[in-house]
């Protein structure tokens, strides 16, 4: 059959088939009363299975974290060494049931890319500047798609060296460095102090342009999902120092009443523009921030919260709350890093205080959870008990505005300490769940798929199906595909897609033509009902296929 007419035929089985089974997915019978426990269907639903929720973990570079490991620059293939620990990365994330990673590719104003602003980072090799051979970034994103998992592009905006590299010496910088071509650019800060380091000065227009290019290369040359700040905006403070930019006050700041309002002012800009940038060249990409967990305490501006703690209005002069109310971002991860009961932040304080900013606005909310605290012996008893971190998910299922979890950092989830890991995953994570969508991103509807065959095998059931009309005229583009199973043969109705209880799966497209994905769990001799639905890269579903049924 010519493809013309191939794609004809799927796209009249489709509509045949919106006949007699489609009902939109998040559509709710008209008889249904809300229960308890009902989501926004109007369904009832599971909290422990929601059909929704975004689940990462951060892949930290930086002094080399997580990834790739000091180890891999002495192995005899260090590319092929990275590369499989990266895989490993992305194959825990997989059984954690998590869609999505965040990796650090931008971590000391370097590069995992070929950048042409900015030198290779020494993370890659052990050598500033060195050219590692190979594409770092174009593999992350590649093996975190084929695995069907979100990729947000982790950046940090003015940090430029660490104490262990460069520390505060501008000529150890990688040669060519910008910081060494424009020395007028860079603070030291602390000063003649152990713990020094370089930062880009946020207040000279030129380098908060220069910075944003500089990110915005891999956002234009990448097929990344999203972009992801940090919470290192200015440095936090060391006793008795200020950030020395007296000279750059004097010069920018007119008409502000402090330097605190101007410097305020300055990463607002930084936000602000770089929202605007992505958006301007990729209007899909979504723009996250991790700020610190306190924006104010309510003990010195009736809006914060009921805490004690450092202040990221003040200390990195980051006015996050702003940037929710102002929508400059799409997605805000709080680093709630304290235990529930926790006097001078109580994470039972600030979920829901969090949960009351992002209210009536577009901007998600996701929780940074502090997984290396587990276990660790210097911090409070509730750390060393093996459910504290399921409880914060579960006290997290009170407030709806909480969309999802990031845990930090890769090594600590995997280390799986007190079994903390696998107790919160079997509480929260047993099932797959889909990316939250973010309906003020514009999207194409979805033809629903044509399941075209299911076949037993040794190892599970094999389904096959055809995306119609995928791309074409009015209809958006498949990237990924979500499939439900069903015990039986009878029909479900729409609130059995109303949360993950039936998803079984997902799986990436693979390009034109049959798509297929096996069913490994699927047991010898039961009968099921399938059903497969089709997701654009912002998450937005189709109606479900027509079903097909393997009776034997």
């Amino acid at each position: 059959m010519k493809p013309y007419r191939l794609v004809a035929a799927g796209l009249a089985a489709a509509l045949l088939g919106s006949l007699v089974a489609a009902t939109p997915v998040n559509a709710a019978p008209a008889t249904t009363t809300a229960p308890a426990h009902a989501g926004s269907t109007g369904c009832a639903t599971d909290p422990a299975t929601p059909k929704r929720q975004f689940r990462a973990m951060w892949i930290a570079s930086v002094v080399n974290i997580d990834w790739p490991t000091k180890a891999s620059y002495t192995a005899p293939d260090r590319i092929a060494a990275q590369q499989a620990e990266y895989t490993g990365w992305l194959d825990l994330a997989q059984r954690l049931n998590h869609n999505a990673v965040v990796v650090q590719v931008r971590p000391t104003a370097d590069a995992f890319w070929p950048s042409p602003y900015e030198p290779w980072s020494e993370y890659l090799t052990g050598v500033r500047g060195q050219d590692p051979g190979w594409d770092p970034l174009a593999y992350l994103v590649a093996e975190s798609h084929k695995r069907n998992l979100e990729f947000h592009a982790w950046f940090n905006p003015y940090r430029i060296s660490m104490p262990d590299g460069a520390g505060a010496d501008v000529d150890k910088l990688a040669p060519g460095h910008p910081a060494r071509e424009n020395p007028e650019w860079a603070v030291a800060y602390p000063q003649n102090a152990a713990g020094s380091r370089l930062y880009y000065n946020p207040g000279i227009p030129e380098v908060r342009q220069f910075v944003q290019t500089a990110m915005l290369d891999a956002v234009k040359r990448y097929d990344i999902d999203g972009v992801h700040f940090d919470d290192y905006f200015y440095p936090y403070p060391a006793a008795g120092q200020d950030f020395a930019d007296q000279a750059t006050f004097e010069r920018y700041g007119a008409g502000f009443a402090s330097k605190a309002d101007w410097r305020r002012h300055n990463i607002d800009l930084l936000v602000q523009e770089m929202g605007r940038r992505i958006k301007a060249t990729k209007p899909w990409v979504k723009f996250g921030v991790s700020p610190f967990g306190i924006w104010r305490n309510k003990a010195v501006d009736p809006l914060g919260s009921e805490t004690n703690g450092t202040q990221s209005y003040d200390a990195n002069f980051a006015d996050t709350r702003k940037w929710v109310k102002e929508e400059w971002i799409d997605y805000i991860v709080p680093q709630v890093y304290w235990n529930i009961g926790l006097a001078v932040a109580d994470y039972a304080k600030l979920v829901p205080w969090w949960s009351e900013v992002v209210a009536g606005t577009r901007v998600q909310l996701y929780i940074g959870q502090a997984d290396y605290k587990i276990a660790d012996p210097a911090q409070p008893a509730p750390w060393q008990d093996p459910a504290e971190m399921s409880k914060h998910l579960t006290f997290n299922r009170d407030y709806p505005q909480v969309a999802g979890n990031i845990h930090f950092s890769a090594v600590q989830v995997r280390a799986n300490r007190l079994g903390a890991t696998d107790r919160y995953v079997a509480e929260h994570y047993s099932r797959p769940a889909l990316i939250p969508t973010m309906p003020h991103l514009a999207a194409k509807p979805l033809m629903f798929p044509v399941l075209t065959g299911a076949s037993r095998q040794a190892d599970g059931v094999r389904l096959r199906w055809r995306q119609p009309a995928d791309g074409l005229g009015p209809f958006g583009r498949a990237t990924s595909y979500a499939i439900y199973r069903f015990d039986g043969i009878d029909l479900p109705g729409s609130c059995g897609f109303a949360d993950a209880g039936n998803l079984v799966g997902t799986v990436r497209a693979g390009g034109a033509g049959a798509q297929s994905w096996l069913d490994s769990t699927a047991e010898p001799g039961r009968r099921y009902s399938y059903y497969v639905t089709a997701l654009d890269r912002l998450a937005n579903e189709s109606q479900p296929s027509p079903p097909w049924f393997v009776l034997r």
